[in-house]
Protein backbone atom coordinates (compact mmCIF):
# COMPACT_ATOMS: atom_id res chain seq x y z
CA UNK A 1 0.00 0.00 0.00
CA UNK A 2 1.19 3.47 -0.79
CA UNK A 3 -0.08 6.91 0.06
CA UNK A 4 0.69 8.91 -3.08
CA UNK A 5 -1.51 9.29 -6.15
CA UNK A 6 -1.39 6.87 -9.05
CA UNK A 7 -2.21 7.31 -12.74
CA UNK A 8 -4.91 5.71 -14.86
CA UNK A 9 -4.36 4.32 -18.37
CA UNK A 10 -4.72 7.82 -19.81
CA UNK A 11 -1.99 9.24 -17.62
CA UNK A 12 -4.43 11.12 -15.38
CA UNK A 13 -3.69 11.32 -11.68
CA UNK A 14 -5.96 9.05 -9.65
CA UNK A 15 -6.44 9.84 -5.94
CA UNK A 16 -5.65 7.06 -3.48
CA UNK A 17 -8.61 4.98 -2.37
CA UNK A 18 -9.64 4.00 1.13
CA UNK A 19 -10.29 0.29 1.57
CA UNK A 20 -12.30 -0.89 4.57
CA UNK A 21 -12.07 -4.46 5.86
CA UNK A 22 -15.05 -5.39 8.02
CA UNK A 23 -15.22 -8.70 9.86
CA UNK A 24 -17.04 -10.24 12.80
CA UNK A 25 -13.91 -12.18 13.75
CA UNK A 26 -10.16 -11.59 13.40
CA UNK A 27 -10.35 -10.20 9.86
CA UNK A 28 -7.64 -12.56 8.60
CA UNK A 29 -9.84 -14.10 5.91
CA UNK A 30 -11.17 -10.86 4.47
CA UNK A 31 -7.71 -9.27 4.56
CA UNK A 32 -6.16 -12.15 2.62
CA UNK A 33 -8.92 -12.06 0.00
CA UNK A 34 -8.77 -8.27 -0.34
CA UNK A 35 -5.00 -8.24 -0.71
CA UNK A 36 -5.13 -10.98 -3.33
CA UNK A 37 -7.71 -9.08 -5.38
CA UNK A 38 -6.15 -5.61 -5.01
CA UNK A 39 -2.73 -6.98 -5.93
CA UNK A 40 -4.08 -7.50 -9.46
CA UNK A 41 -4.15 -3.71 -9.82
CA UNK A 42 -0.44 -3.08 -9.51
CA UNK A 43 -0.55 0.72 -9.69
CA UNK A 44 -3.41 1.13 -7.24
CA UNK A 45 -2.66 3.33 -4.25
CA UNK A 46 -4.83 2.74 -1.23
CA UNK A 47 -4.90 2.95 2.52
CA UNK A 48 -6.42 0.17 4.55
CA UNK A 49 -8.67 0.51 7.60
CA UNK A 50 -9.64 -2.64 9.52
CA UNK A 51 -12.72 -3.20 11.66
CA UNK A 52 -12.47 -6.68 13.24
CA UNK A 53 -14.91 -8.24 15.74
CA UNK A 54 -17.95 -6.37 14.41
CA UNK A 55 -20.41 -8.87 15.85
CA UNK A 56 -23.43 -6.76 16.79
CA UNK A 57 -25.79 -4.26 15.19
CA UNK A 58 -24.50 -1.53 17.52
CA UNK A 59 -20.88 -2.07 16.51
CA UNK A 60 -21.83 -2.16 12.85
CA UNK A 61 -23.69 1.17 13.10
CA UNK A 62 -20.56 2.80 14.45
CA UNK A 63 -18.53 1.27 11.60
CA UNK A 64 -21.07 2.52 9.04
CA UNK A 65 -20.71 6.03 10.48
CA UNK A 66 -16.92 5.84 10.10
CA UNK A 67 -17.21 4.67 6.50
CA UNK A 68 -19.71 7.39 5.64
CA UNK A 69 -17.51 10.08 7.22
CA UNK A 70 -14.50 8.85 5.27
CA UNK A 71 -16.53 8.81 2.05
CA UNK A 72 -17.37 12.49 2.57
CA UNK A 73 -13.67 13.34 3.04
CA UNK A 74 -12.25 11.30 0.17
CA UNK A 75 -12.01 12.48 -3.41
CA UNK A 76 -12.84 8.94 -4.56
CA UNK A 77 -15.41 6.65 -2.92
CA UNK A 78 -14.07 3.97 -0.53
CA UNK A 79 -14.29 0.26 -1.25
CA UNK A 80 -15.60 -2.09 1.44
CA UNK A 81 -14.64 -5.75 1.81
CA UNK A 82 -16.76 -7.71 4.27
CA UNK A 83 -16.72 -11.15 5.84
CA UNK A 84 -19.71 -10.70 8.15
CA UNK A 85 -21.61 -13.92 8.80
CA UNK A 86 -24.95 -12.72 10.18
CA UNK A 87 -27.33 -11.95 7.28
CA UNK A 88 -28.89 -8.88 8.95
CA UNK A 89 -25.46 -7.29 9.42
CA UNK A 90 -24.50 -8.04 5.83
CA UNK A 91 -27.73 -6.47 4.56
CA UNK A 92 -27.13 -3.32 6.59
CA UNK A 93 -23.62 -2.90 5.20
CA UNK A 94 -24.85 -3.45 1.66
CA UNK A 95 -27.20 -0.46 2.05
CA UNK A 96 -24.20 1.84 1.73
CA UNK A 97 -24.03 3.61 -1.68
CA UNK A 98 -20.54 2.20 -2.18
CA UNK A 99 -18.94 -0.89 -3.65
CA UNK A 100 -19.37 -3.52 -0.89
CA UNK A 101 -17.77 -6.87 -1.68
CA UNK A 102 -19.10 -9.57 0.62
CA UNK A 103 -16.83 -12.59 0.28
CA UNK A 104 -19.36 -14.94 1.87
CA UNK A 105 -22.16 -13.87 -0.48
CA UNK A 106 -19.91 -14.85 -3.37
CA UNK A 107 -19.55 -18.42 -2.15
CA UNK A 108 -22.17 -19.40 0.44
CA UNK A 109 -25.23 -19.29 -1.80
CA UNK A 110 -23.73 -21.42 -4.61
CA UNK A 111 -22.43 -23.87 -1.99
CA UNK A 112 -25.83 -24.02 -0.32
CA UNK A 113 -27.48 -24.88 -3.63
CA UNK A 114 -24.86 -27.50 -4.45
CA UNK A 115 -24.72 -29.12 -1.00
CA UNK A 116 -28.42 -28.85 -0.26
CA UNK A 117 -27.63 -27.62 3.22
CA UNK A 118 -27.96 -24.18 4.82
CA UNK A 119 -24.94 -22.59 6.54
CA UNK A 120 -25.29 -22.16 10.31
CA UNK A 121 -23.68 -18.69 10.36
CA UNK A 122 -21.31 -19.57 13.20
CA UNK A 123 -19.05 -16.68 14.17
CA UNK A 124 -15.30 -17.22 14.03
CA UNK A 125 -15.61 -20.64 12.42
CA UNK A 126 -12.97 -19.91 9.78
CA UNK A 127 -10.15 -19.44 12.32
CA UNK A 128 -11.23 -21.33 15.41
CA UNK A 129 -9.48 -24.39 16.86
CA UNK A 130 -11.10 -27.07 14.76
CA UNK A 131 -8.60 -29.82 15.62
CA UNK A 132 -6.90 -29.98 19.01
CA UNK A 133 -4.26 -32.27 17.52
CA UNK A 134 -3.48 -29.81 14.72
CA UNK A 135 -3.38 -26.88 17.13
CA UNK A 136 -0.92 -28.59 19.47
CA UNK A 137 1.15 -29.68 16.49
CA UNK A 138 1.44 -26.12 15.28
CA UNK A 139 2.56 -24.90 18.71
CA UNK A 140 5.23 -27.60 18.85
CA UNK A 141 6.38 -26.71 15.33
CA UNK A 142 6.66 -23.00 16.20
CA UNK A 143 8.70 -23.83 19.29
CA UNK A 144 10.98 -26.02 17.17
CA UNK A 145 11.45 -23.29 14.55
CA UNK A 146 12.41 -20.76 17.22
CA UNK A 147 14.78 -23.17 18.95
CA UNK A 148 16.42 -24.23 15.66
CA UNK A 149 16.63 -20.72 14.18
CA UNK A 150 19.84 -19.41 12.63
CA UNK A 151 21.85 -22.60 13.01
CA UNK A 152 20.97 -23.26 16.65
CA UNK A 153 20.58 -26.77 18.08
CA UNK A 154 21.86 -28.65 15.04
CA UNK A 155 21.69 -31.79 17.19
CA UNK A 156 17.88 -31.57 16.93
CA UNK A 157 17.83 -31.46 13.13
CA UNK A 158 16.95 -35.14 13.08
CA UNK A 159 13.42 -34.01 14.03
CA UNK A 160 13.19 -31.51 11.16
CA UNK A 161 10.86 -32.02 8.23
CA UNK A 162 12.79 -29.38 6.29
CA UNK A 163 16.05 -27.47 6.70
CA UNK A 164 16.34 -24.13 4.92
CA UNK A 165 19.91 -23.11 4.06
CA UNK A 166 21.15 -19.85 2.59
CA UNK A 167 23.11 -16.70 3.27
CA UNK A 168 22.00 -14.29 5.96
CA UNK A 169 18.78 -12.35 5.16
CA UNK A 170 17.67 -14.58 2.30
CA UNK A 171 14.31 -15.27 3.96
CA UNK A 172 14.98 -18.40 6.00
CA UNK A 173 13.51 -17.40 9.36
CA UNK A 174 10.15 -15.95 8.24
CA UNK A 175 9.54 -18.91 5.92
CA UNK A 176 10.42 -21.37 8.69
CA UNK A 177 7.93 -19.74 11.06
CA UNK A 178 5.23 -19.51 8.38
CA UNK A 179 5.52 -23.22 7.58
CA UNK A 180 5.37 -23.98 11.29
CA UNK A 181 2.35 -21.78 11.99
CA UNK A 182 0.34 -22.68 8.91
CA UNK A 183 1.26 -26.32 8.34
CA UNK A 184 2.76 -27.64 11.57
CA UNK A 185 6.04 -28.48 9.84
CA UNK A 186 9.23 -28.73 11.88
CA UNK A 187 11.57 -26.42 9.96
CA UNK A 188 15.12 -25.55 10.93
CA UNK A 189 17.22 -22.94 9.18
CA UNK A 190 20.96 -22.66 8.82
CA UNK A 191 22.93 -19.58 7.64
CA UNK A 192 25.99 -20.17 5.49
CA UNK A 193 28.85 -18.09 6.91
CA UNK A 194 32.20 -17.03 5.49
CA UNK A 195 34.09 -20.10 6.73
CA UNK A 196 31.73 -22.47 4.91
CA UNK A 197 31.48 -20.26 1.84
CA UNK A 198 35.28 -20.10 1.56
CA UNK A 199 35.60 -23.86 1.18
CA UNK A 200 32.38 -24.14 -0.86
CA UNK A 201 30.99 -27.13 0.97
CA UNK A 202 28.25 -27.93 3.45
CA UNK A 203 29.36 -28.19 7.07
CA UNK A 204 29.73 -31.75 8.29
CA UNK A 205 26.91 -31.23 10.80
CA UNK A 206 24.40 -30.83 7.93
CA UNK A 207 25.53 -33.72 5.76
CA UNK A 208 23.37 -36.41 7.41
CA UNK A 209 20.30 -34.31 6.59
CA UNK A 210 21.04 -33.39 2.97
CA UNK A 211 17.78 -34.94 1.61
CA UNK A 212 15.79 -32.54 3.81
CA UNK A 213 17.71 -29.40 2.82
CA UNK A 214 16.22 -26.73 0.55
CA UNK A 215 18.45 -23.86 -0.50
CA UNK A 216 17.32 -20.22 -0.67
CA UNK A 217 19.11 -17.69 -2.83
CA UNK A 218 18.52 -14.01 -3.59
CA UNK A 219 19.66 -11.34 -6.02
CA UNK A 220 22.80 -9.67 -4.56
CA UNK A 221 21.47 -6.16 -5.19
CA UNK A 222 18.28 -6.95 -3.30
CA UNK A 223 20.32 -8.54 -0.51
CA UNK A 224 22.51 -5.43 -0.34
CA UNK A 225 19.43 -3.25 0.14
CA UNK A 226 17.98 -5.49 2.85
CA UNK A 227 21.25 -5.67 4.77
CA UNK A 228 21.85 -1.94 4.43
CA UNK A 229 18.64 -1.28 6.34
CA UNK A 230 20.01 -3.31 9.22
CA UNK A 231 23.73 -2.45 9.12
CA UNK A 232 24.35 0.50 6.79
CA UNK A 233 27.88 1.10 5.48
CA UNK A 234 29.15 -2.22 6.85
CA UNK A 235 31.17 -4.90 5.11
CA UNK A 236 28.25 -7.26 5.81
CA UNK A 237 25.94 -5.06 3.74
CA UNK A 238 28.35 -4.13 0.94
CA UNK A 239 27.34 -5.10 -2.56
CA UNK A 240 30.70 -6.80 -3.10
CA UNK A 241 30.20 -9.02 -0.05
CA UNK A 242 26.64 -9.83 -1.04
CA UNK A 243 27.73 -10.86 -4.54
CA UNK A 244 30.51 -13.04 -3.15
CA UNK A 245 28.27 -14.79 -0.63
CA UNK A 246 25.44 -15.48 -3.08
CA UNK A 247 27.82 -16.83 -5.73
CA UNK A 248 29.53 -19.16 -3.24
CA UNK A 249 26.22 -20.35 -1.78
CA UNK A 250 24.86 -21.16 -5.24
CA UNK A 251 28.05 -23.10 -6.00
CA UNK A 252 27.51 -25.18 -2.87
CA UNK A 253 23.91 -25.90 -3.86
CA UNK A 254 25.00 -27.02 -7.33
CA UNK A 255 27.84 -29.21 -6.05
CA UNK A 256 25.67 -30.84 -3.38
CA UNK A 257 22.68 -31.18 -5.76
CA UNK A 258 20.47 -29.26 -3.32
CA UNK A 259 17.22 -27.82 -4.74
CA UNK A 260 17.30 -24.04 -4.61
CA UNK A 261 14.68 -21.31 -4.79
CA UNK A 262 15.27 -17.67 -5.71
CA UNK A 263 13.38 -15.58 -3.14
CA UNK A 264 14.15 -12.16 -4.65
CA UNK A 265 10.66 -11.27 -5.87
CA UNK A 266 8.63 -13.70 -3.78
CA UNK A 267 6.54 -13.17 -0.66
CA UNK A 268 6.89 -15.44 2.36
CA UNK A 269 3.64 -17.15 1.36
CA UNK A 270 4.86 -17.76 -2.19
CA UNK A 271 8.17 -19.17 -1.00
CA UNK A 272 6.41 -21.51 1.42
CA UNK A 273 3.87 -22.67 -1.17
CA UNK A 274 6.59 -23.37 -3.72
CA UNK A 275 8.63 -25.39 -1.25
CA UNK A 276 5.54 -27.41 -0.27
CA UNK A 277 4.74 -28.08 -3.91
CA UNK A 278 8.30 -29.17 -4.64
CA UNK A 279 8.80 -31.36 -1.60
CA UNK A 280 5.30 -32.67 -0.99
CA UNK A 281 5.89 -32.07 2.73
CA UNK A 282 2.68 -31.38 4.63
CA UNK A 283 1.32 -32.26 8.04
CA UNK A 284 -1.98 -30.35 8.02
CA UNK A 285 -3.29 -26.98 6.86
CA UNK A 286 -4.14 -24.14 9.20
CA UNK A 287 -7.66 -24.31 10.66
Amino acid sequence: MANGPSEDSGGREVPPRTVFLVSDSTGITVENVAHSLLAQFGDLRYRQIEFPFVDSAEKLEWVVEQIQAQARRDAAPPVVFSSLIRPELRRRLEELPLLVLDIFDCFLEPLQRELGSAPNHALGRSHGIVSEHAYKGRIEAINFALAADDGLRVRDYRRADLILVGVSRSGKTPVSLFLAMQYGLFVANYPLVDEELEVERLPDSLRPYTPRIHGLTIDPVRLHRIRSERRPDSRYASLEQCRWEVARAETIFRMEKIPVLDTTAMSVEEIAATILQRTGRRRFPAE
